[in-house]
């Protein structure tokens, strides 16, 4: 799934544009993040420093977090808690790189996190794709350039066409 290229052919429904700079970047995730609810799950697919974790620090700020976000490369799973304006959310930042094989998985409650009262958000998701539910948020990341990124979000059920709807409309309206 990470090195997955991005089709010249945009589905509907997907929300596809360019981030020039790591800061538009935050300002999607921002954007993206303002519109959450429990329960809420985000695949975060792309290359090494293609901004997947810069994404999750503006979702986490969106939600009215303070908290400092960085990669959970070594822990797994950094947890971060929104404002009380969104009655202090749990977030659920997951990096999966690290992980080899699908047993390794069994032990971390992931399906906790991403069916529970909080928004879960997972870096290298393919090890956990024989245990991920049918709905989810995909977002595909891609080098440009040095600064320039293309992202995709792929709905993947009704809860997740809606998301990007409501993204669209308070986006690039």
């Amino acid at each position: 799934m990470s090195d997955h290229r991005l089709s010249a052919i945009q589905a509907a429904n997907q929300v596809d544009f360019i981030s020039h700079s790591p800061a538009q970047t935050e300002r999607v995730g921002l954007r993206l993040g303002e519109l959450l609810l429990p329960g809420d799950l985000l695949l975060l697919l792309g290359t090494f420093g293609v901004g997947k974790t810069q994404l999750v620090r503006g979702v986490a700020r969106g939600l009215g977090s303070d908290d400092l976000v960085t990669s959970p490369s070594f822990v797994l799973v950094n947890q971060y808690r929104a404002s009380p304006r969104f009655a202090g959310l749990p977030i659920y930042h997951v990096d999966l790189y690290r992980i080899a094989e699908t047993a390794e998985l069994a032990t971390l409650g992931l399906d906790e996190l991403w069916s529970g009262e909080g928004v879960c958000l997972i870096e290298w998701p393919e090890p956990a794709a024989p245990m991920l539910p049918q709905t989810y948020l995909a977002i595909f990341l891609q080098h440009l350039s040095e600064t320039k990124r293309q992202l995709r979000m792929a709905p993947f059920g009704q809860r997740y066409v809606e998301l990007l709807n409501a993204f669209k409309e308070t986006t690039f309206s």
